[in-house]
């Protein structure tokens, strides 16, 4: 049954609005007219997965954000694990929601449940707040009917991939803000103070310092070229993210080059191969099938050229080859995903050696880089200081000269 939004007004003309569920929107002022209100507005709520027109699905918002996923799903799963019935559960939800983007999602999805569907296809109806790996793991807990666990295990899986996530960027931002702030300085060391100062001496008709006059180069560079420079970096970026996104051919290559790099490479790789480590494990422990988890998994890895491998190693497993093997074969993931995946097929414990080696992973992960912030964080200072060093000299040596010419 279809879900509306509607306004109206009591009796003693106060104004009020909400959801309620109807087959039409005839229907629905009925039902608000047999509550004693006058219907000012009814609308259908919209599908908020749904594409509604080009570009359009990509620029509205997320009803759910990462940590609000994880948190809903951890409601719910308390409430199914409850014995509550799933309309029920989506109803407290709803009725508990306080964004109204929120409120009319979970109306939506009740309205599906009562129509008879099950949850995880209702699920589909909004794919853009529902990736398919979800979906497949809530269809598998009420296939085995323990939708309750399932839930939990799948708001665990979230939780830790947000955690991850964001240790991650904890340990790259103040390297970065420090960077940032350092640019900064030097731009408006070399474009403004420089010129004050340098200009006193190059009135003298004196031989500057070779230092100074390389600095001074530079800075009439960035004064009359910066911006023509800025606009080469930002269109190149531009160019460059656009070609990727038009070209899967180029974009794998360019992630195949990346896990080349000495530092970033073996993090790409890290957090890749624990992501997948992780979903398959989680896939597989709800009793999702082998080939149908290791696609889903796949799809969740950021870097195309692994993912390529993990659907090369899809076939491999379809034709009848071992999961270990197949994941041994591919030298991008790291070699402990694959030992893991061996001695899980071995001993009948597949899933939980899978989330051993995606716990191991994430932890050299989240190891790697706060060893490699702790390091860029001197060596960036250092940097900083030999750059204002060398301007404050470019600076001190006309006078240094200057006063050598007085005496």
């Amino acid at each position: 049954m279809p879900a509306f939004k509607y306004e109206a007004l009591s009796p003693e003309g106060r104004s009020s609005s909400g959801l309620l569920e109807a087959d039409n929107a005839r229907a629905a002022r009925a039902q608000l007219r047999a509550q004693g209100l006058v219907p000012l507005g009814v609308e259908p709520v919209e599908q908020q997965g749904a594409e509604t027109g080009p570009g359009l699905g990509f620029m509205r918002r997320r009803v759910f954000g990462a940590t609000g996923l994880a948190v809903w799903t951890r409601q719910l799963a308390g409430l199914v694990g409850s014995g509550l019935p799933i309309e029920r559960a989506l109803t407290a939800l709803a009725d508990e929601a306080e964004d109204q983007r929120q409120a009319e999602l979970l109306a939506q999805l009740k309205a599906e449940v009562n129509a008879g569907s099950p949850f995880a296809r209702a699920l589909a109806s909004a794919p853009r707040e529902f990736d398919e790996v979800y979906r497949a793991v809530v269809a598998a807990g009420e296939q085995s009917g323990a939708l309750g666990p399932v839930l939990e295990r799948l708001a665990d899986d979230l939780e830790q991939r947000q955690e991850l996530r964001a240790k991650l960027i904890g340990a790259m931002a103040y390297p970065a803000i420090v960077s940032l702030i350092a640019v900064l300085i030097v731009i408006f060391l070399v474009s403004y103070v420089v010129p004050q100062i340098a200009s006193v001496f190059t009135s003298s008709k004196r031989a500057l310092p070779l230092l100074t006059i390389v600095m001074l180069g530079i800075s009439d560079f960035v004064r009359h070229w910066g911006w023509a420079l800025l606009a080469g970096v930002v269109a190149g970026l531009g160019g460059l993210s656009w070609a990727l996104r038009r070209s899967p051919a180029l974009r794998e290559r360019f992630d195949a080059g990346l896990l080349r790099l000495p530092l970033l490479g073996r993090l790409a790789r890290g957090y890749n191969g624990a992501r997948f480590a992780a979903t398959l494990a989680m896939l597989a422990g709800s009793g999702v099938p082998i080939l149908k988890a290791l696609q889903a998994a796949a799809e969740t890895l950021s870097n195309r050229a692994m993912r390529a491998d993990a659907l090369d190693a899809l076939v491999q497993v379809r034709e009848g080859a071992p999961l270990g093997s197949a994941l041994a074969g591919k030298k991008r993931f790291p070699g402990i995903l694959a030992m893991f995946a061996r001695l899980g097929e071995q001993t009948g414990q597949l899933p939980q050696m899978l989330e051993r080696a995606a716990r191991q992973l994430g932890a050299e992960v989240q190891r790697r880089a706060m060893a490699a912030a702790t390091l860029l964080e001197p060596l960036l200072i250092v940097a900083m200081g030999g750059l204002v060093m060398m301007i404050v000299l470019a600076v001190l040596l006309p006078i240094i000269q200057l006063n050598t010419w007085v005496k």
